[in-house]
């Protein structure tokens, strides 16, 4: 088997990047890189800082970054793209104009006889009411068709991206906090928990928090968050035995 890549959160188009243009550019640099050696790539969520498809639109630019999935996905390289808290509203077209494979919730799945749990990681094991209300605003049909449907294209669009901007702005430098430690790390506590009804999950593999940790669970589960595309430039890679987390440096992609 070819490798197998994991990444996520590039937050595409956000109106807090410097320089959006040459970010994307980066990505698809990386992309290209990889294409001879993978098999498949994984990413696992806000890839967009707001992405909303309406019937007969879908939001303007990123054409490098689709383009090079639809060339991946030609050239017979599996893409699957978790869908996350930015970019819950996809329906459809990454699936027919990209051929990506999208899963809207988490996933466990086996590869090369390991057990990978895979997610975007919002929400989960996280008490914050208020994010649960907002995510379930989001994700009611009523409310997705609403939104499609009655509020303009151009407003929809606006609304999203500031949202999205004023969101990255709160938080000091645009950045998450540093890692909480294992009694306080949303993530961690939620992967400790599912362990004991699913003691077979060898690897659980995380975006959302755009920090970077590779930590073992146990002797044979180890747990993994993958950082960012905005500031750390940081992957995983499996080689169908050996999984480790290397940082994006241009021309220099491992393995």
């Amino acid at each position: 088997m070819g490798y197998i890549y994991f990444l996520s959160d590039a937050h595409l188009g956000s109106l807090a990047a410097e320089h959006p243009r040459t970010q994307e550019r980066r990505l698809v640099r990386f992309l290209d890189e990889i294409k001879a050696k993978a098999s498949a790539v994984y990413l696992l969520g806000d890839m967009f800082d707001f992405w909303h498809e309406y019937k007969y639109v879908v939001p303007k630019g990123y054409t490098r970054f689709l383009g090079k999935l639809s060339e991946l996905t030609d050239s017979g390289v599996e893409v699957h793209y978790f869908t996350g808290n930015h970019d819950i509203w996809e329906y459809g077209y990454l699936e027919k104009e990209c051929g990506v494979i999208v899963h809207h919730k988490p996933e466990t799945l086996e590869i090369n006889g390991k057990t990978f749990f895979l997610a975007h990681g919002d929400g989960l094991g996280d008490p914050d009411k208020k994010f649960k209300f907002i995510k379930k605003i989001f994700t009611s049909k009523t409310c997705q068709w609403l939104f499609r449907n009655v509020l303009p294209t151009t407003w929809g669009m606006k609304f999203g991206l500031n949202w999205a901007k004023s969101s990255r702005l709160k938080r000091k430098d645009g950045k998450e906090p540093p890692y909480m430690g294992e009694d306080k790390e949303h993530l961690v506590l939620f992967a400790k928990d599912y362990l004991k009804s699913h003691p077979d999950v060898d690897y659980f593999l995380f975006g959302h928090r755009h920090i970077e940790l590779d930590l073992m669970l146990t002797r044979s589960c180890r747990l993994m968050i993958l950082g960012d595309w905005i500031w750390q430039f940081t992957y995983a890679v499996f080689d169908g035995e050996m999984m480790c987390m290397e940082n994006y440096i241009e021309g220099e992609s491992k393995p």
